[in-house]
C-alpha cells in the first residue's frame, strides 16, 4: 500500500523532530533525490510505488551520480544540499527519511536495496546488519 503524503511527511517530521512539515519535506526531497541516484531498476520502482507521488517522482527522476557514494559521503552530500546543514544535522535528516522509507517497504525489498548500496547504509535506514 502506498503511503499518503500527509502520513509520510508526518512520520518524517516525528522521526526528525522537525518543527514544521516544510522542514520535513525539504529533508525528504533532498534525501530521496540522492538515494534515487544510487538505486536502479525494479527495486527503485518498487520503493517509489510505496511512496506518495511527489516523492516517488523525485526518487525515479534523480540527479545522476558520477559514482556511488559511501554512507559517509552520502551524508556529506545531503549537508551540501540543505541550507545551514552540518554533517551531524544531515545524518539526522538522512536517518529520519530513510527509516520511514524502510518502514514503508517489506524486508525482502529493503535487503535487495541494501545490496545495491555501499556498506554502511543499513545504519542510515535504521536496520543494522550483522557483520
Amino acid at each position: 500500500m502506498t503511503l499518503r503524503w500527509d502520513a509520510f511527511i508526518q512520520h518524517v517530521q516525528e522521526r526528525g523532530e522537525y518543527s514544521s512539515r516544510q522542514e520535513a519535506d525539504r529533508a525528504a526531497r533532498v534525501v530521496l533525490a540522492l538515494l534515487g541516484a544510487h538505486l536502479v531498476g525494479e527495486d527503485r520502482a518498487r520503493i517509489a510505488a510505496r511512496l506518495p507521488e511527489t516523492y516517488a517522482l523525485i526518487l525515479l527522476n534523480p540527479l545522476r551520480a558520477a559514482e556511488p557514494l559511501d554512507a559517509e559521503r552520502f551524508v556529506r552530500a545531503t549537508a551540501a544540499w540543505i541550507d545551514g546543514a552540518t554533517e551531524r544535522t544531515a545524518a539526522w535528516d538522512v536517518s529520519a527519511v530513510l527509516s520511514v522509507v524502510a518502514d514503508a517497504v517489506d524486508e525482502d525489498l529493503l535487503q535487495r536495496v541494501l545490496l545495491q548500496l555501499p556498506p554502511g547504509y543499513d545504519l542510515l535506514f535504521g536496520h543494522p546488519q550483522a557483520t
